[in-house]
């Protein structure tokens, strides 16, 4: 029973860590305000983490059950799990609560899934293999003991330009195809939602105005994208409608 006890006490302190742990449930102090917001922040960071294991997944549905990754930027795929994969590595570096970056780590295995999709399909089978051996080889580098603190530091400050990049190459495909092909606007919602709220985690469980920066530079293109989705949402569906292949 008391090891019952104590395995919820520490499921509990997952989103209500000490010391508010015992204002709330000790002091009975139910209104104590950093410790409202740090709970109310843990609850969003452990729901965006739960989030993030399906938040492509419907991309990647949609790409294999099309057999193609049309409209989809391999450069700006390719650049976002970057961004993406960076974003670990410094939050990995800094000793940053896993609830403040870990949904970085379901992103950057089901981006780099999508890389290989897109390659797969455009019959580079051999592109594939080198895409997923480069990848492994460099993530293995960047969360070794040996990679200095300064230079992953250098990688988070280089996010925001590549994130701007890469998404505005996105949303630059879409513009000159006046429709956003195979993207899902699931995955693109989510995406969306889930910068909005790290706007708010990260101010209450970092304080690392460089991760807050960030995810308002995200929010902003992730929005400008959900955007164009909801613009070019009938002329998206008429030409992939053209695009299926026919059955017999």
């Amino acid at each position: 029973m008391a090891g019952l006890v104590d395995f919820v006490i520490s499921l509990i302190q997952l989103i209500c860590p000490q010391p508010c742990f015992d204002t709330f449930f000790v002091h009975y102090d139910f209104f104590h305000i950093d410790c409202i917001k740090l709970t109310v922040s843990k609850i969003f960071s452990y729901g965006i983490i739960i989030g993030s294991v399906l938040v492509k997944l419907p991309q990647i549905i949609k790409i294999v059950n099309s057999k193609s990754g049309r409209g989809i930027n391999l450069f700006s795929v390719t650049m976002e799990l970057g961004a993406i994969s960076a974003s670990v590595s410094y939050g990995y570096a800094s000793k940053f609560p896993f609830s403040s970056y870990g949904e970085s780590i379901f992103l950057a295995v089901q981006t780099l899934i999508v890389g290989m999709l897109v390659l797969s399909y455009q019959r580079q089978s051999l592109h594939v293999l080198l895409y997923l051996g480069t990848y492994c080889t460099i993530m293995s580098v960047l969360l070794s003991s040996m990679m200095p603190y300064a230079f992953l530091k250098f990688l988070q400050t280089s996010i925001i330009p590549v994130i701007t990049f890469s998404k505005l190459l996105q949303a630059f495909e879409n513009y000159k195809n006046q429709s956003t092909g195979q993207l899902s606007a699931i995955t693109i919602f989510l995406l969306f939602a889930g910068a909005l709220a790290r706007i708010f985690t990260s101010m209450q469980e970092t304080g690392d105005s460089l991760l807050m920066t960030t995810f308002i530079v995200s929010a902003s293109l992730n929005g400008l994208i959900a955007f164009q989705l909801l613009y070019y949402w009938n002329s998206t569906n008429a030409i992939n409608a053209k695009s299926k292949p026919k059955t017999s």
